[in-house]
């Protein structure tokens, strides 16, 4: 177990590394996130959106 550990400790470091040297090279890491908190927040929108018009459709009496 110890060896695995070894191991996974010495892969990050050497991911990491670039990053230590270039720091904008996290760049492309940042606007993935933000972008990706974007989408989330316009699903939630969209299922409020959808909630609310499922509801005044389902209490129009023909």
């Amino acid at each position: 177990m110890r060896d695995y550990v070894e191991t996974l400790w010495a892969m990050l470091r050497a991911r990491f590394e670039p990053l230590r040297r270039n720091p904008e090279a996290g760049y492309s890491t940042e606007t993935v996130l933000v972008t990706a908190l974007l989408v989330v927040l316009a699903l939630a929108a969209i299922a409020l959106i959808a909630a609310a018009v499922t509801t005044k459709a389902g209490g129009i009496k023909l």
